[in-house]
């Protein structure tokens, strides 16, 4: 069976909403970030990713990580494949070409929206939009993210899905990364199709359940 560490308010959230859309039978072992506790060595310390014990299971220190049997996985997006493969029915590749399109869209996504979009929620969290800095901070990652959005705009502009005209675990990682543009006012409306394509994700009982979950954790 399937053991996925991490916590809801983490990059877990790509697999678990995975796995919910999928009824697979899993493990949850919650692993929080060390660095949201005040101590993550003390001896009450919740298992987290400086945990001796986690250290074993992933040596980076990081969340989320997949054991399946011998097989151990430590990145996000490398998780959601490997389970669409397996387990994934309509959800996973139907052929090596799908398989192909669906890690093309998760390295564009990983290498052209997710960085500045996770800094535009940083921001937005931290420093909020009233100040120059702040200001300034974001109109410059928002301009590094107007070329991939519009790549993604395109292709969902003629399809309603990103492989195959179905939902599948592409969608599922380009959406979780997508997310992260959300608390910017204006960005996405300048993107008609991937705003729709990404209420749509989010309207999915799936993703519903896994947001709940998140919001139930402490922030």
């Amino acid at each position: 069976m399937i053991t996925l560490y991490g916590v809801y308010r983490s990059r877990a959230s790509r697999p678990l909403w995975l796995l919910g859309e999928l009824g697979t039978p899993f493990t949850h072992v919650p692993v929080i970030q060390s660095y949201r506790l005040p101590d993550p060595h003390a001896k009450d310390a919740p298992l987290n990713t400086a945990s001796p014990e986690y250290l074993k299971v992933n040596p980076l220190g990081q969340v989320p990580a997949l054991v399946d049997g011998d097989l151990v996985l430590t990145e996000s997006l490398a998780i959601t494949l490997h389970i669409a493969r397996q387990h994934g029915g309509p959800l996973g590749p139907q052929t090596d070409a799908e398989a192909a399109l669906m890690l093309n869209w998760a390295l564009i996504t990983a290498t052209g929206i997710e960085g500045p979009a996770v800094e535009i929620t940083y921001i937005y969290r931290d420093k909020g939009d009233a100040t120059a800095e702040g200001q300034a901070m974001i109109a410059i990652y928002a301009e590094k993210l107007r070329r991939p959005l519009a790549r993604l705009e395109a292709h969902l502009a003629a399809h309603p899905w990103l492989v195959g005209d179905r939902f599948t675990v592409a969608d599922i990682n380009t959406a979780e990364c997508v997310r992260y543009v959300q608390p910017h006012p204006t960005l996405l409306t300048e993107f008609p199709a991937v705003k729709e394509w990404l209420e749509r994700c989010q309207a999915r009982p799936a993703f519903k359940k896994m947001w709940a979950a998140r919001l139930s954790e402490p922030a």
